[in-house]
């Protein structure tokens, strides 16, 4: 590796959710989401493939992606998917106590775990996850890291200056485009527009059963369980209920006067 440009070190942060492919249920007396089909999130994914690529476009070797999540035993599912794909080792938070964890107790139980990771350039997140979609983690993890922020990205990339760091992204909302920048380290959420995620080949499949995976407690980050799950959230589920089934829609049948029928409709639901 080049002397002049170090080992970049990306913490990606990736989460075992329902698959959005099937209708999601609510389990046990706290209204928590049931997570029997969980899969890796689909936006996690672009977080990771921007990992690969950053640490690519460096050259060299030495560089890490280390996918990191938190949950039941289950969820390190997430992390062998990901390590598949590319992530060069994995961490997983696993305590009883996580359990019915909102986004505070998340990104408090994350940020202990990015602390016992060692130097860390960069924390990538997606802009969200596919269960509770909050995009409330990585404000809050940045918060807790002393760290800036960058959220929504849809580029990145990583200049170096006297041997610094230096972070430039690109923000796009509907009518404004903005290029940011930032010092490095930094947490970074990041679009579904900013990549093409790889999909695992069958030699990242093999490859990935030789790569490590730590499991830590809440003691091996230093967190006590009054900080996490149902004792530290400071949000909870009151009440919940069965979405109502669709009613059927209006058709309107053109008999030379659809138009009339559309507009009347349109102005029956305050629509015009």
């Amino acid at each position: 590796m080049d002397e002049a440009i170090p080992a970049l070190n990306i913490a990606v942060l990736v989460k075992h959710v329902p698959d959005t492919q099937f209708d999601r249920h609510l389990s046990g007396g706290h209204n928590t989401t049931d997570r029997s089909e969980s899969i890796l999130s689909e936006l996690d994914e672009y977080a990771l493939e921007a990992a690969l690529q950053l640490v690519e476009a460096q050259g060299g070797d030495g560089h890490r992606v280390m996918a990191v999540t938190m949950g039941p035993p289950a969820a390190v599912n997430a992390v062998k998917k990901a390590l598949q794909i590319g992530a060069h080792e994995g961490i997983h938070l696993c305590d009883d106590a996580l359990a019915g964890s909102d986004a505070s107790g998340t990104s408090r139980a994350l940020a202990a775990v990015v602390r016992q990771l060692g130097p860390v350039d960069l924390v990538l997140t997606g802009m969200a996850s596919t269960d509770g979609e909050t995009s409330l983690v990585p404000a809050q993890l940045a918060e807790l890291l002393e760290l800036p922020q960058v959220t929504f990205a849809s580029t990145l990339e990583l200049t170096h200056d006297d041997g610094a760091r230096q972070l430039i992204a690109r923000r796009e909302s509907d009518n404004v485009a903005e290029t940011v920048r930032s010092t490095v380290p930094a947490v970074v959420s990041v679009t579904d527009q900013i990549n093409e995620p790889r999909y695992p080949n069958f030699k990242g499949i093999m490859a990935a059963k030789k790569k490590p995976i730590a499991t830590l407690s809440l003691a091996d980050v230093g967190l006590d369980a009054s900080e996490v799950g149902f004792s530290g959230a400071w949000t909870r589920v009151e009440q919940a209920q069965q979405r109502p089934a669709r009613s059927q829609g209006v058709i309107i049948t053109d008999e030379g006067d659809a138009g009339r029928q559309l507009v009347d409709f349109l102005a029956d639901q305050k629509l015009l």
